[in-house]
């Protein structure tokens, strides 16, 4: 696909936005066609590091020990000692879950962490994911990690043949967004077994405005 397609459609989207009194986000998707997701090799969960951030400072909980403490309080939003699990209930951990982007924690302590924020965690996809780097060992240097977080995005299916995927903020120069863009889609073509013909079309969106379809032009939009 042509980045300079992608920036048509993200100029697009921008053009015929309304006037909102924050800054949305731009989001990508993708729907994908002709994939069987009973089967494991043509699911797709990944977490990908984009070229750019997306405008927004990613919070990251950290579920530490004693170990790793100092370091977890000079790197991550909110630390969380395994000293400290015990009064942690449903509804704070639900709360902690709605403002924190990703969750790292500490290997050692992993049957701790299962057990007090598993079962609020789990169902949502927010446990501490090895894949994203965010189960570490005691002697882990967090803020590599943190600064990696600020630009990774997860890539998944689930039950659906898309997959979608936050580029930035509308604010955000329209070549960034694009760049970001065209990481994710190589990566998509790159791990379906039929490369571009799995692709049924790739759009872009605001959080809260319609959708453009990358290659077709949008209603309303100025002509090039």
């Amino acid at each position: 696909m042509d980045k300079e397609l992608i920036i048509n459609a993200i100029q697009a989207v921008k053009e015929t936005a309304k006037e909102r009194k924050f800054t949305e986000s731009l989001d990508l998707i993708i729907n994908l066609k002709g994939l069987n997701l009973k089967k494991e090799d043509e699911k797709i969960l990944a977490f990908l590091p984009l070229p750019h951030d997306r405008g927004k400072k990613v919070t990251v909980t950290a579920l530490v020990g004693s170990e790793l403490s100092t370091k977890a309080k000079e790197a991550c939003t909110n630390v969380i000692l395994d000293t400290e699990f015990k009064g942690q209930d449903k509804k704070k951990i639900k709360r902690l879950a709605e403002k924190t982007d990703y969750f790292v924690a500490q290997a050692t302590i992993m049957p701790k962490v299962a057990a007090t924020f598993g079962r609020v965690l789990g169902p949502r996809g927010r446990m501490p994911n090895p894949k994203a780097g965010c189960v570490v060992p005691p002697t882990a240097d967090l803020k590599p990690l943190m600064e990696r977080l600020q630009t990774l995005v997860k890539l998944e299916t689930k039950n659906e043949q898309v997959v979608k995927v936050c580029l930035g903020k509308a604010s955000t120069d329209d070549a960034l967004l694009a760049e970001n863009a065209m990481v994710v889609y190589n990566y998509i073509i790159g791990h379906v077994p039929q490369e571009k013909n799995n692709i049924k079309n790739v759009l872009i969106k605001s959080s809260m405005g319609k959708p453009v379809v990358v290659g077709k032009e949008a209603k309303g939009a100025k002509k090039k």
